[in-house]
């Protein structure tokens, strides 16, 4: 059984690497693009309540414009899904700036401790967009064993996705050219 999982994980690794080598995806690029995705759908939020507050429908009309931009963008990323795929993706880049967001004022007052959670909780929906994405991620795999096991040989316990955080880390970085 750890055999399996050892065998699946290093799988991963390869199928990773395959990709970087064959250049099927600019993940750095792809890294920049979904932190933009992110700020556009900041936007959206900003006309709407913008529209709300001051009563004037044309930041409504602003906001289907970024909107459109956001899915054309998000496109280029996400090239096949199923399901709510598409929703989730957009949900997890949403949440995890969000939760970016609210860690850095944390940070700011001096509530290190509570930042280092929101920190961890961004970086883990930013782990699992790209899991989900990459196909790193097989629904029928998934299943319960304990808050922070992936299975019951898991020593280091670090969760599903700290696991997967780990192989984005290595996986995505903005820094090689």
């Amino acid at each position: 059984m750890e055999d399996n999982k050892l065998q699946k994980i290093n799988e991963l690794i390869q199928k990773v690497d395959e990709m970087k080598k064959a250049d099927k995806m600019d993940l750095s690029s792809d890294q920049d693009l979904s932190i933009a995705i992110m700020n556009l759908v900041s936007i959206e939020e900003h006309f709407f309540f913008t529209g709300a507050k001051t009563g004037k429908p044309e930041y409504y009309d602003m906001l289907q414009e970024v909107r459109k931009m956001r899915g054309d963008l998000l496109r280029k990323i996400i090239k096949e899904y199923e399901g709510e795929v598409w929703c989730i993706s957009k949900h997890l880049l949403a949440a995890s700036m969000r939760l970016m967001e609210v860690g850095t004022k944390q940070h700011k007052a001096g509530n290190k401790k509570e930042a280092e959670d929101l920190f961890e909780k961004a970086y883990d929906c930013y782990s699992l967009f790209w899991g989900l994405n990459m196909k790193l991620i097989k629904t029928d795999d998934i299943k319960k064993i304990d808050a922070e096991a992936v299975n019951k040989h898991d020593t280091e316990k670090k969760g599903f996705l700290g696991k997967l955080g780990e192989l984005v880390k290595k996986a995505v970085d903005c820094c090689l050219e």
